[in-house]
């Protein structure tokens, strides 16, 4: 992403945090991006068409935390400790990124680039299941594929459960969190 397209984006997550998405205009989001109107409609064709670049962001920022957070030299359990944990944590740190995200892509047509969009995170997910796969302490006949898919979506709606839906407590979301990890050990574990 260049320079300018960064700073649209950046202003827009900021002023749609300050304003939500029906009261921002697009002249709200070039002030504070410190760029001319006509700039934003050369990346931008409306205020809504902005959404699969901060989901581009995020998953981006998800990535990043989970490559510097999940420890590989440790065993699986606990790395899968670690992804749990760093989803957690960036659903709740962002979460009001996050509602504007889902709201503003299911609001319009960019919903079908979510698989584009997640692609990033896929593959990690994918690398470190085929990763503990290799050393035998996955079942054998799993997916990856799928299997990173699906992991990813259980862990993420936990997550949103806790802190976008429920507004739960700390205790109520590593207990949450806790059931999640349980659950996939079930799944995944020799």
């Amino acid at each position: 992403m260049d320079n300018k397209k960064q700073k649209i984006v950046q202003s827009a997550i900021d002023v749609f945090r300050e304003k939500g998405i029906e009261k921002t205009k697009v002249s709200d989001i070039v002030k504070g991006a410190g760029v001319a109107q006509g700039t934003f409609y050369l990346y931008f064709p409306s205020k809504l068409a902005v959404m699969p670049s901060i989901a581009e962001v995020m998953v981006k920022k998800i990535v990043e935390a989970m490559e510097e957070e999940v420890n590989h030299g440790e065993p699986f359990i606990n790395q899968l400790e670690q992804v749990v944990h760093v989803a957690f944590k960036i659903t709740n740190d962002y979460r009001e990124i996050y509602a504007l995200m889902f709201a503003g892509l299911a609001s319009s047509q960019y919903l079908s680039e979510w698989e584009k969009i997640y692609e990033p995170y896929y593959a990690w997910m994918q690398e470190f299941l085929n990763q503990s796969k290799a050393a035998s302490i996955l079942r054998e006949l799993i997916d990856v594929e799928a299997t990173a898919k699906l992991l990813i979506g259980l862990i993420e709606a936990a997550a949103e459960q806790s802190y976008l839906f429920d507004k739960q407590d700390e205790e109520k979301a590593n207990q949450k969190k806790r059931e999640v990890l349980e659950f996939v050990k079930h799944g995944l574990c020799k």
